[in-house]
């Protein structure tokens, strides 16, 4: 028998939207909420996604007018060029202030289509329909919206809530296992930086986990969109608390741009951005050992990168220092004091972040 759908509202001041997690939500003629959708409607998807699931989702869409722009697949896509098409798609097919951008695929398409969304005509309507387990959890929910740049990733972008997310987890059966996994680093995050009860369920379920077992999944995604609806609700534009969900990010940010976006998955930066963060932790007499070691020991398990790539302590410093979380000149990291217990930093040295890099990149 088939799970249940979840539905978790995200409240925010003046306005809420609803996040649907389910199986076989796309096609369905209810997936959308009633009046979400406008009559002209433009998908955006990728060259993977598009043939996958462009007519089921057509399906759901009646009589409106649909146009689509298919963006090229990958991370090092996700630029001005890619966001520019997306305008040109609007433009061309004279979509007006109540057209809806619908973002079909993962972190990207997300990513790219909302700014589009965000920009055009001084802002449309868009929702979410992410295909990846990354966009699920994490893209999708909370407005994020932008396009990388040579100097640092996310560095171009804008706050645009969507106006519906709809987390199909029937998507993730097409999902290569390499991007699965990477996805997976997201769900640990949540776990290890907010949630330890989380933490110690994604301990007693990795294999159903990594089977895709549908009432897995959907535990799964509706308690990361739970956790990140309630921190949006008390920091939409990431002010304060917002940033705990950056745990292993400035590290994984910076392996990304070290290796141009191409070579390491996002969820596979962040993954071994993770054990830095506790790492340092550790090292700075934050976090016990044996914490540590039980989240790397489950990033393990889901067959992530536990290491940095090749590359220079050096390197990595300079590229943190460009991402977008530095304030006055100060890096700032999400660190562990326990399980399910972060805080963020702003007076670490280079030097111990220096030390973890080298020492977790020694053979």
């Amino acid at each position: 028998m088939s799970t249940p759908s979840r539905k978790i509202p995200v409240d925010l001041p003046g306005r809420t939207y609803e996040v649907t997690v389910g199986a076989g939500l796309i096609g369905r003629e209810d997936c959308f909420a009633p009046g979400i959708l406008g009559e002209d409607v433009l998908i955006v998807t990728n060259e993977t996604v598009g043939p996958l699931y462009l007519d089921r989702l057509r399906q759901s869409l009646g009589s409106r007018r649909a146009a689509v722009c298919i963006l090229p697949d990958g991370e090092r896509f996700k630029t001005l060029e890619g966001f520019s098409a997306i305008i040109d798609s609007l433009v061309e097919n004279r979509m007006h202030r109540d057209a809806t951008v619908i973002a079909l695929g993962g972190g990207v398409v997300g990513d790219m289509a909302g700014f589009a969304a965000a920009c055009y005509q001084r802002g449309v309507a868009v929702v979410q329909v992410p295909t990846t387990l990354l966009a699920q959890v994490d893209a999708s929910v909370g407005g994020k919206t932008g396009v990388n740049h040579p100097g640092g990733k996310n560095l171009i972008g804008a706050f645009h809530q969507p106006a519906q997310v709809l987390a199909d987890v029937t998507t993730l059966r097409t999902l290569p296992d390499r991007e699965y996994r990477a996805g997976l680093a997201e769900v640990v995050k949540y776990g290890a930086g907010l949630d330890p009860g989380f933490f110690d369920w994604q301990e007693q379920n990795t294999e159903a986990l990594l089977a895709r077992q549908e009432h897995a999944l959907i535990e799964a995604v509706s308690r990361c969109c739970e956790c990140k609806a309630g921190i949006v609700l008390e920091d939409e534009k990431e002010a304060g608390r917002r940033a705990l969900l950056n745990l292993g990010h400035t590290f994984g940010h910076a392996f990304e741009a070290a290796t141009g976006f191409d070579q390491w998955l996002h969820g596979e930066a962040v993954a071994a951005g993770i054990i830095m963060a506790a790492r340092l932790s550790e090292k700075l007499g934050h976090l016990s050992a044996g914490e540590a070691e039980r989240i790397r020991a489950l990033l393990d398990r889901f067959g992530l990168p536990l290491s940095p790539p090749p590359g220079s302590a050096t390197v990595f410093l300079d590229l943190m220092r460009m991402d977008k979380k530095v304030t006055s000149g100060r890096m700032r990291f999400v660190l562990l004091r326990a399980l399910g217990e972060s805080f963020v930093a702003d007076d670490v040295s280079d030097r111990d972040v220096a030390s973890v890099l080298r020492q977790a990149s020694a053979p």
